[in-house]
């Protein structure tokens, strides 16, 4: 399944987050990073990113972009949320910044970051059938979303950030109680809006997300940080919120710095944060806040593999189907056949990477090679598959490099007959990657080709699942697909051996 990176450079955070997609289950995470970069003092002082910060930031994102690579990623989305919409200097900042992550920085409003924390938490935490009010308190600003049935019905992006309160109200360590009251009279007006329009009604669940909901979830529920992971979907209640707050806000920097749970970083702006999730639970009444350790960064994943971003990569680009599809007809193969074949291919390829984990690029190969399976035909119908090997390796093939005609001529050549064997030199020639991946993509093309064996056409459409260790490819026809059946059975078989799966081919009626 596809893999994408995340990266979000917030007002107090950059984070990183590199998963991999299957449909039907939760993103897996392989690999995540976070670094306190503190961005937004800056901008919130003076309304620029200083060079200091800048700095910072890009040499956290060099770091991300030496961790996110070697994952070869179909897709990569990095984002800039309130501190950079607040800079003068944003675009200078935003050259920067992609230079140093090696992707296009985009700046986004409040709305699609709201957007994106809902995605996020739906993704790890569906709520398919509930009402849930979904608040991220960041360093610039507060996001408040309303979901219904899974569904994101109303957004709010507040300028009431940890960072930026923090940097404006508290000056003094500990806090004087005029700066408290001046807080909080300030938090109070940028959410009312919020309040009036979204309603005090019954919330099923309400949900805190970001570092400070951590802190306070971690902290009323003695969790010290170095097992903060286990408080995700912990919660804390509304009661167990105003003490922690005012518990801090009584507190020096020093004295908050060892309560459990709250970072040495995070106990600078801990203050702050408590207050925006005190005020929003008194104000929306709700009973508890539940931790999600979702975020902008998750949301990132899901919105990109919802999208399909990184598809295309398994596919032939325009001159390479021009390239093979002009060689095809120059043998006198039947085109719309080898269109079917590249079809079908493509939709295993697609479907069975959990098993195969192979590379899109490789799905390319794959194309490729169903459109040129049967070239040999024209040399001769006795062993067509290695004529076809052969003229593949030696025709001219624009948009394909030597190394990819070879590892498509070995895919015409395993395509009937014998499966590839170290007794054959050209196979034996190959390294041991190039060896796997012509025994791991020689049964979906033996598969997608039976499965047109009629050259007529008939398998409508194909789906593929994968239940318990098993794999059934569907197809759809409304035409006698007798012959195409008894010949997917038999490359179904050649499959199992590859793989160690069994394979049903089922047929459901157009």
């Amino acid at each position: 399944m596809p893999r994408y990176a995340a990266v979000d450079i917030g007002s107090n955070s950059v984070r990183l987050l590199v998963a991999e997609v299957t449909p039907g289950l939760p993103p897996k995470e392989l690999a995540s990073a976070r670094e306190v970069t503190r961005l937004g003092e800056s901008v919130f002082r003076t309304g620029t990113v200083s060079p200091e910060a800048a700095a910072l930031v890009t040499g956290v994102l060099a770091k991300m972009a030496q961790a996110y690579r070697p994952f070869g990623v179909a897709g990569i989305r990095a984002v800039a949320t309130a501190a950079v919409r607040d800079a003068s200097n944003q675009q200078q900042f935003l050259r920067d910044a992609a230079e140093a992550i090696g992707a296009p920085v985009e700046v986004i409003s409040g709305q699609e970051e709201a957007r994106l924390i809902h995605l996020g938490v739906q993704s790890t935490w569906p709520h398919p059938a509930h009402r849930v009010l979904i608040v991220d308190v960041g360093g610039g600003s507060a996001e408040i979303v309303r979901s219904e049935a899974g569904k994101m019905t109303a957004a709010y992006s507040k300028p009431v950030g940890a960072v930026r309160l923090t940097e404006v109200f508290l000056k003094t360590d500990p806090p004087e109680a005029r700066d408290l009251h001046r807080l909080e009279e300030y938090i109070e007006e940028k959410i009312a809006g919020a309040v009036e329009r979204m309603g005090k009604g019954r919330w099923d669940r309400a949900i805190g997300t970001s570092a400070t909901a951590a802190a306070i979830v971690s902290a009323v529920n003695r969790v010290p940080r170095s097992r903060r992971e286990s408080v995700d979907r912990l919660r804390a209640t509304s009661p167990q919120i105003r003490r922690f707050y005012q518990q801090v806000g009584a507190k020096s920097l020093a004295e908050r710095r060892k309560i459990t749970g709250v970072g040495p970083r995070r106990a600078e702006i801990i203050v702050a944060g408590a207050a925006v999730f005190h005020r929003i639970a008194q104000d929306f009444r709700i009973p508890s806040l539940y931790y999600s350790s979702a975020g902008v960064r998750n949301g990132i994943i899901a919105d990109l593999a919802e999208r399909g971003v990184g598809r295309e990569l398994s596919r032939l680009k325009r001159e390479q189907r021009q390239s093979v599809e002009l060689l095809a007809k120059h043998y006198g193969v039947s085109v719309k056949h080898v269109r079917k074949v590249a079809d079908l291919a493509h939709t295993l390829f697609e479907s069975l990477q959990p098993i195969h984990k192979l590379a899109p690029s490789y799905g390319v190969l794959l194309d490729a090679a169903a459109y040129l399976h049967d070239i040999g035909h024209y040399v001769s119908d006795t062993a067509h598959h290695k004529h076809s090997a052969y003229l593949a390796a030696n025709s001219d093939m624009p948009g394909f490099t030597s190394e990819e005609r070879r590892l498509i001529s070995l895919l015409c050549r395993y395509h009937r007959k014998s499966m590839p064997t170290e007794r054959h030199p050209e196979f034996e020639a190959l390294s041991e990657t190039d060896k796997r991946v012509v025994l791991l993509l020689t049964p979906l093309l033996r598969l997608a080709d039976s499965l047109d064996r009629s050259h007529a056409q008939r398998v409508e459409a194909m789906e593929c699942q994968m239940r318990n260790g098993n794999v059934a490819v569907y197809i759809q026809s409304a035409a006698d697909t007798d012959l195409e059946q008894w010949a997917g059975e038999r490359a179904g078989e050649i499959f199992r051996q590859v793989y160690g799966v069994p394979l049903a081919l089922v047929k459901v009626k157009g």
